[in-house]
């Protein structure tokens, strides 16, 4: 990968005193960068990205907040064990990764599986919860399932070209459940696949740089890293039946939804999640929100968890 550069490079570019670190936690080494001091600040990032996708956000967080930019579980830095994806696991890696680092309690903002991740810890760790905050996200539940594998009218092609269609077709949804397959399509070429995911769910593609793209695809360049990925997605099913058990969370929740309906189908999912729900939107971006607006990212977080 041209270009490749290392978390610790990484996180050194960033104010705010930023370091690459790991920690063995209940058998598993979780990477992590940590800047900043304050009440603690979890960060839980989505596919197919890495703590990177949060790099925008964290120098202005960090004056208030001691930021935890976390590779879950499968993820960038992290161990890619065969096991474990279901989101009530990866919550309790965590946990495990809060206590370990000295916090008893932490608030949590996740961004699409890192959402996931964020609403089962509230669910499960009740006691260790402050507040959470979901961008463009709600926990997988039976809703799921009602996800067609073809574009239904309003998701089609236009002229061929399926990013000029409105709304998402969730096509990588079936595509990650495959086994074996993606991982030989995509090792080594998983660039065409971030470029792909960024120019279809984002307001402006220029949002997220050209070397963004290349720390991602460099994070997803091998056929393990292209398996524990999709392993987040085969776990569905588990977290669906994990989720028909949780009562409504009682910490409360922050939901920020981007275009294209994210913000309605929040309204709509979170309704009956949790006892104090606030959903915003935030204009003008679309699925990657703290990449695309920071600044509105920042302004609600500090908001909501200060």
């Amino acid at each position: 990968m041209p270009g490749a550069v290392s978390d610790a490079e990484l996180a050194g570019s960033l104010e705010g005193g930023f370091v690459s670190e790991h920690a063995d936690v209940d058998g598993i080494r979780l990477h992590y960068v940590a800047g900043g001091r304050g009440e603690p600040l979890v960060l839980l990032g989505g596919w197919p990205q890495t703590w990177w996708e949060f790099h925008k956000i964290m120098p202005p967080l960090a004056e208030r907040f001691r930021v935890i930019a976390v590779d879950l579980r499968g993820m960038g830095g992290s161990d890619k064990p065969a096991g474990g994806y279901d989101k009530k696991t990866m919550a309790g890696d965590i946990l495990a990764l809060a206590r370990h680092l000295g916090h008893d309690t932490v608030n949590i903002a996740g961004h699409d599986i890192g959402g996931m991740v964020a609403y089962a810890f509230a669910a499960n760790h009740p006691a260790n919860t402050r507040r959470i905050a979901l961008l463009d996200i709600a926990h997988a539940d039976e809703r799921f399932y009602k996800h067609s594998l073809l574009p239904v009218p309003g998701r089609q092609q236009v002229d061929g070209d399926i990013h000029a269609g409105p709304g998402r077709f969730l096509w990588w949804f079936a595509f990650n459940q495959v086994p074996g397959l993606p991982e030989r399509l995509l090792a080594g070429r998983s660039r065409h696949l971030i470029d792909w995911m960024c120019d279809y769910l984002i307001d402006d593609p220029g949002s997220i740089s050209d070397h963004d793209r290349d720390v991602y695809a460099h994070a997803y360049s091998t056929e393990d890293a292209i398996r524990a990925g999709n392993a987040w997605y085969r776990a569905f099913g588990q977290d669906i039946e994990d989720e028909k058990t949780y009562a409504p969370v009682t910490a409360s929740i922050l939901a920020l939804g981007g275009g294209e309906g994210g913000y309605r189908l929040l309204q709509a999912v979170l309704a009956d999640k949790g006892t104090d729900v606030e959903v915003v939107e935030v204009t003008g971006s679309g699925h990657y929100i703290p990449e695309e607006q920071p600044e509105a990212v920042v302004r609600h977080l500090t908001r909501f968890f200060g």
